[in-house]
């Protein structure tokens, strides 16, 4: 079996598995725990994966063997038989979301043959990513944000006026509102969640058609599977605030601190992308209870195929 086709096969599992997550950490909206949540989310995904049939290692995770009892990165996941995976997770985006009971809270798992995933350090990343269709190079992560806005409405036949930038709500990010704001673009808030933020500039139906900002590397990883899976373009690089986040970096072989990353690099193998909605979203619906049952809705993404599929799905209560 090819190994396209055996990721493949793994998606009703993953589905499963995110589903599981989706629906423990949901037990804590609104509680105002996030690591009540985080944790649940954690317990249940790590289950799921291990019910899979695959020998999985997680390459982002929820941080370095000494910072994480689960899930953390190099730990091995799966039935132990079966294709060799890497894993990019993130078991609940949005604890403070989640907690709060606020839009967008997701459960984030990406899957790719081995050496098919960026292996990030758990620091920052500068980001600018936008969906397919548009000819290479129209945006550039060295340009400024009102250039990026002004060549991307260029190659869309549409006023600047007419682009919206997804940017996380930030005091960093203060110069970016400005710039989109100064030559007519629009600027819609998000205040956490830079996944569900770049993939709503991918073209889901959102009405996002740029993300610009400084987000979490591994969050950047995650993103860039999805848009290997539907196409698009992604320019990253490190952000370092510490001499140890660079030694931390170094510890995991990166060897250029300041490389300017594109999408094919961050993402280079085919990705199978699952994402579960907690609360309610752009992308997906929120976990919801009625008459017993338990509702949940996921979008799978496959660059196999660069199919986008959605899937709602109900299981009695536990």
């Amino acid at each position: 079996m090819s190994d396209t086709r055996a990721l493949s096969d793994l998606a009703l599992m993953a589905v499963n598995a995110a589903e599981s997550a989706a629906i423990a950490s949901s037990a804590w909206i609104g509680r105002g725990e996030k690591e009540s949540a985080d944790q649940a989310a954690v317990d249940a995904l790590r289950t799921g994966l291990n019910a899979m049939p695959m020998r999985g290692r997680i390459v982002i995770g929820e941080g370095e063997r000494d910072e994480a009892p689960m899930l953390f990165i190099g730990e091995e996941v799966g039935t132990g038989t079966g294709p060799e995976i890497d894993i990019a997770l993130d078991p609940l985006e949005g604890t403070t979301l989640t907690a709060w009971g606020m839009n967008n809270a997701l459960v984030v798992v990406s899957f790719s043959p081995r050496g098919g995933l960026l292996n990030a350090p758990d620091t920052y990343m500068d980001k600018i990513a936008i969906g397919p269709g548009l000819p290479a190079g129209v945006i550039d992560l060295d340009a400024s944000p009102q250039d990026n806005v002004v060549n991307l409405a260029r190659a869309k036949g549409v006023s600047p006026s007419e682009i919206t930038v997804c940017v996380l709500e930030r005091e960093r990010h203060q110069y970016i509102i400005d710039g989109v704001k100064s030559v007519g673009g629009r600027v819609r808030l998000i205040s956490d969640g830079d996944v569900a933020g770049i993939m709503g500039a991918a073209g889901l139906g959102t009405g996002v058609d740029m993300y610009i900002g400084r987000g979490g590397a591994p969050e950047g990883v995650l993103a860039a599977s999805a848009l290997r899976c539907i196409g698009g373009q992604m320019q990253a690089r490190l952000f370092f605030r510490t001499d140890d986040e660079r030694e931390r970096a170094r510890r995991i072989g990166v060897t250029d601190l300041d490389r300017k990353y594109e999408l094919d690099e961050l993402a280079s193998g085919q990705c199978l992308f699952v994402a579960a909605g907690v609360t309610q979203g752009d992308l997906v619906d929120a976990v919801r209870r009625a008459d017993g049952m338990v509702h949940t809705h996921t979008l799978i993404l496959d660059s196999a195929d660069h199919s986008v599929r959605r899937v709602r799905s109900a299981r009695p209560e536990a």
